[in-house]
């Protein structure tokens, strides 16, 4: 079965799996940075260049609320792979849900 491994030896996960792992566990190192939005303006190539070549994700914030982040385009990448992963599993849901109408229909109803 996938992911189970003989004894006293590491477990054995498949390569988008570990991919993931891995990926949390850079989140938990890498340091996450809050910054005033006015020092990012000011100093944004160094802010840039943080976050591209230091790794760091930066939060900024105005009046001490978190607005916005800046974030590597490997963790932008991530992102996007998880929204559509559980885009995926809404879909399959859905298709499984009684009163379900197929695309051809809903097309033929369109007149698409």
């Amino acid at each position: 079965m996938v992911g189970e491994s003989p004894p006293g030896r590491p477990l054995a996960l498949p390569r988008p799996q570990l991919y993931v792992v891995y990926e949390q566990y850079l989140s938990y190192i890498r340091p996450m940075t809050r910054l005033r939005a006015s020092k990012a303006r000011q100093e944004f190539a160094d802010t840039l260049n943080r976050v591209v070549y230091g790794g760091e994700r930066i939060v900024l914030a105005r009046r001490g609320r978190d607005l916005a982040a800046i974030v590597s385009m490997d963790d932008l990448e991530l992102i996007r792979a998880l929204e559509d992963r559980i885009d995926l599993q809404r879909a399959r849901k859905a298709l499984k849900e009684k009163g379900s109408v197929a695309w051809k229909e809903v097309r033929a109803e369109l007149g698409l």
